[in-house]
């Protein structure tokens, strides 16, 4: 590039029938051409930053009056100097330039695996419970899911820790590691192993407390939708089961998640009409403020 702009310069500088003088003054405007030229594309790249541009490296000196008919040494050794520099800025522009873009590649990859995670997670957030056979009788249909806050496991059921813990029973053992799993807040753990524990074990007297605390890893996990098909099922297909009655209480917990409050209303109703003073005083203690939380009548 250098070589071709010189020669051009060059050319232009010796003509055979211009004076000398007349010369340099027609260089000297190209060059300032190019100089406001390259001015311009400086603003482009650092738009409003004063100190921003690069200025030349050279500037043009003053020249002293050249004898007529031949080229002042001084004027092309300005001429040379200055298109280096000007070389040299437009190396430089080039430069910012590449390595701005290479920003920008790098910026749009990282935009890119920020939203494919966020689309695993809202995925897997979405991600159906365990089915049931029978369709919920409290409008629970075709309900979508709502995060909440879980609130710390032990403070809301002490008293659900395992029955039987170190009697050798397999499906107990079971249950006593899903439960731990759920006391420490390790909720998709907790689902898995509480699941095994239902599937492996369905007459078992903790296949109960498992699936209703199944239903409560997914409630914990903010998944209510979920939760309400567990804890529906639990009291279905088991009513007579150790913790049928606290699935309808937590089916009712769920719904108001949900935002479905004369349902879970319904539901509480049903708890009260069928267990009455049997259900265990944990829930028995609840069940007026669970009450008065969704407006029941």
């Amino acid at each position: 590039m250098r070589l071709s702009v010189l020669a051009l310069l060059l050319a232009a500088a010796v003509p055979a029938s211009a004076p000398a003088g007349a010369q340099d003054r027609s260089i000297e405007r190209r060059v300032d051409v190019i100089e406001k030229e390259l001015r311009a594309v400086q603003r482009k790249v650092f738009p409003g930053g004063a100190g921003a541009t690069v200025e030349p490296e050279i500037s043009a000196a003053q020249a002293p009056p050249a004898e007529s008919g031949f080229p002042a040494s001084s004027a092309l050794a300005d001429l040379t100097a200055r298109v280096d520099s000007l070389e040299a800025q437009l190396r430089t522009l080039t430069g910012q330039s590449e390595e701005n873009a290479h920003r920008l590649r790098l910026l749009e990859a990282s935009v890119t695996q920020l939203r494919a995670d966020a689309e695993a997670r809202a995925s897997e957030a979405a991600a159906p419970g365990p089915a049931v056979s029978a369709a919920p009788s409290t409008g629970d249909r075709n309900v979508s899911t709502a995060r909440s806050t879980p609130a710390p496991a032990a403070a809301e059921a002490p008293d659900a820790a395992p029955d039987k813990v170190g009697t050798g029973d397999a499906a107990e053992q079971a249950y006593t590691a899903g439960y731990r799993l759920w006391n420490e807040q390790r909720y998709a753990e907790a689902q898995k192993a509480l699941e095994a524990v239902v599937k492996k074990y369905p007459k078992h007297a903790s296949a109960s407390r498992a699936q209703n605390l199944l239903g409560r890893a997914y409630l914990d996990d903010g998944k209510p939708a979920a939760a309400a098909k567990v804890f529906l099922a639990n009291y279905q297909n088991n009513p007579k089961g150790e913790r049928a009655p606290d699935s309808l209480y937590f089916l009712g917990q769920a719904l108001v998640q949900l935002k479905k409050t004369a349902e879970a209303c319904k539901v509480y109703d049903e708890l009260q009409d069928v267990y009455g003073s049997t259900m265990r005083d944990w829930v028995k203690q609840r069940l007026p403020k669970a009450r008065a939380d969704a407006k029941c009548g």
